[in-house]
C-alpha cells in the first residue's frame, strides 16, 4: 500500500519549480466541481411548494443549477403538479422556462440568487400558465451532495414475503406501481371486495418524483396472498406485498389454532362466540351484536350496560370493539393471532318515551375507555392459551 504514494512522490520530487507552480495553478484554476442542495425555499407558493434546488458549484462560482418544484394544481387541494428546469446562470440571475409534467402548463422562471452572510437570498417571478408567483424569500441555507442523499429514504414499507405478522399486519396489502399504470389498476378492482386506503389516491410530490405510486389496501387476510400474486402479475406493477395495518402487538395473541379450526377454514362463529364471552365478563355488559366484514375480514362486535353516569336517566353506555384473526404468518401455520383493538365507548337515551339527544365527545383513546379495558386482553389470553408480544425481546411469551 505504500509503493505508490512514494512513486507519486518521487514523481514530484523529481518536477521542477517551475513545473510544480504550473500544477498548483491549474487546480487553482479549475477547483473541483461541488453539488449543493436547497431543499426548501421559505414562502414560495405560499409555503405550499416542495422545492429541491439543486446547484453545481465550480469554486465559488455557480455554473449549473435545476429547479424542481412540487405543488399543489389548486389552492387546498390535494392534487399535485411539478415541473423541473434547467435555469440558465448569468451571475446572480437564474432563469428558464418549461412546462408542468401534469397540466402542460408553461412555467417560466426569473430569480436573483444573493448570498447574505451564512443565508442566501432569492428574489424575482415564477410564472405557471396564468398565475404569477412573487418569489422574496430572505433566509435559506443549503445541504451538501451527501447530506441531501442521506436524508432521501426509499422505504415503501412494503414486506413481499414477511417470516411472520410481528411487523406488517395480515389484512393490510400494499402495491407500489408506474403512475401511468396506477388507473388501469385500480379500475381492475372495482367490484372486488378490496378496501382502498383513501390516503393512498393522492399522488404526492414523492410519488410524482419517482414515477410511481404505492396503493394501500385492506383484505380478509384469508384473501390476502391471492391478491398479492394476482397484482405482481399486473401492468406496471413494481413491488406487492403486505404493510402495516391495523395489528398493533400489544394487543395481540397468538395461539394454537387447532381447536378453533373446522378443516383449513377458521371456524368465525366459535372464535367470535368465544371473544364476546369474554368481553362482556371483562365490560359487565351483553352482547349487542356480532359482525365480520366480507372486504376486510374485521371483527366487529357490540356491547350494552346502564350507563352510571346520571343513574335516573337510564342511559345506557354502548362498546364497539373491533378484532382481527388470521394465521400468524403467511402460507401453512398451526398458529392463530387475534388482535382486539381498544374498545369505543358512547352514551346514548335508550329508554322509553321522549330521549335526550346526547353529544358524545368521547373517543376510542380516551383515558376513561382504557380504564374500563382493564384485563380484557389478559382475560382473552386465559382463554385461548395464548401468548402475548414481548416487545423487548421481540418474542412470544
Amino acid at each position: 500500500m505504500r509503493a505508490p504514494s512514494l512513486f507519486v512522490a518521487a514523481i514530484l520530487a523529481a518536477l521542477p519549480a517551475s513545473g510544480w507552480a504550473q500544477l498548483k495553478n491549474q487546480a487553482r484554476a479549475n477547483p473541483a466541481n461541488e453539488v449543493r442542495y436547497f431543499t426548501s425555499i421559505d414562502g414560495l407558493m405560499d409555503g405550499n411548494a416542495d422545492v429541491i434546488l439543486k446547484e453545481t458549484h465550480q469554486g465559488k462560482s455557480l455554473t449549473a443549477a435545476v429547479l424542481d418544484v412540487c405543488y399543489p394544481v389548486a389552492k387546498n387541494r390535494d392534487r399535485k403538479d411539478r415541473f423541473v428546469v434547467n435555469l440558465a446562470v448569468n451571475g446572480q440571475a437564474l432563469t428558464g422556462t418549461t412546462q408542468s409534467s401534469g397540466e402542460k402548463a408553461p412555467v417560466n422562471v426569473k430569480l436573483t440568487q444573493k448570498t447574505n452572510g451564512d443565508s442566501v437570498e432569492f428574489r424575482g417571478q415564477i410564472t405557471i400558465g396564468q398565475a404569477v408567483t412573487e418569489v422574496a424569500s430572505t433566509d435559506n441555507s443549503d445541504i451538501s451532495e451527501k447530506e441531501y442523499l442521506d436524508s432521501q429514504s426509499s422505504d415503501d414499507g412494503i414486506s413481499a414475503q414477511p417470516k411472520d405478522f410481528t411487523e406488517v399486519s395480515p389484512e393490510a396489502v400494499a402495491v407500489r406501481l408506474k403512475l401511468d399504470a396506477a388507473v388501469d389498476f385500480l379500475k381492475g378492482l372495482k367490484g372486488q371486495d378490496v378496501e382502498i386506503g383513501l390516503s393512498s389516491l393522492t399522488v404526492g410530490c414523492d410519488a410524482l418524483r419517482a414515477g410511481e405510486q404505492t396503493i394501500s389496501m385492506s383484505v380478509d387476510p384469508d384473501r390476502a396472498t391471492a391478491l398479492i400474486a394476482k397484482a405482481r402479475g399486473m401492468p406496471g406493477v413494481v413491488a406487492a406485498g403486505w404493510t402495516t395495518g391495523i395489528v398493533e402487538m400489544d394487543r395481540t395473541l397468538r395461539f394454537p389454532a387447532a381447536e378453533w379450526r373446522d378443516g383449513d377454514k377458521i371456524n368465525k362463529d366459535k372464535l367470535a362466540a368465544a371473544v364476546s364471552d369474554v368481553l362482556a365478563k371483562t365490560y359487565a355488559a351483553k352482547p349487542a351484536g356480532t359482525s365480520w366484514s366480507a372486504t376486510t375480514g374485521k371483527l366487529k362486535l357490540s356491547f350494552k350496560r346502564p350507563s352510571q353516569l346520571m343513574p335516573g336517566l337510564d342511559l345506557t353506555e354502548t362498546i364497539e370493539v373491533t378484532g382481527l384473526v388470521a394465521p400468524d404468518k403467511p402460507g401453512g401455520t398451526d398458529a392463530l393471532m387475534l388482535w382486539v383493538g381498544s374498545p369505543v365507548m358512547t352514551t346514548v337515551d335508550e329508554a322509553a318515551g321522549p330521549k335526550l339527544i346526547i353529544a358524545d365527545e368521547s373517543s376510542g383513546d380516551d383515558e376513561s375507555d382504557q380504564r374500563n379495558d382493564d384485563g380484557s386482553i389478559n382475560a382473552l389470553a386465559a382463554t385461548f392459551k395464548a401468548k402475548r408480544w414481548d416487545a423487548d425481546n421481540s418474542v412470544w411469551k
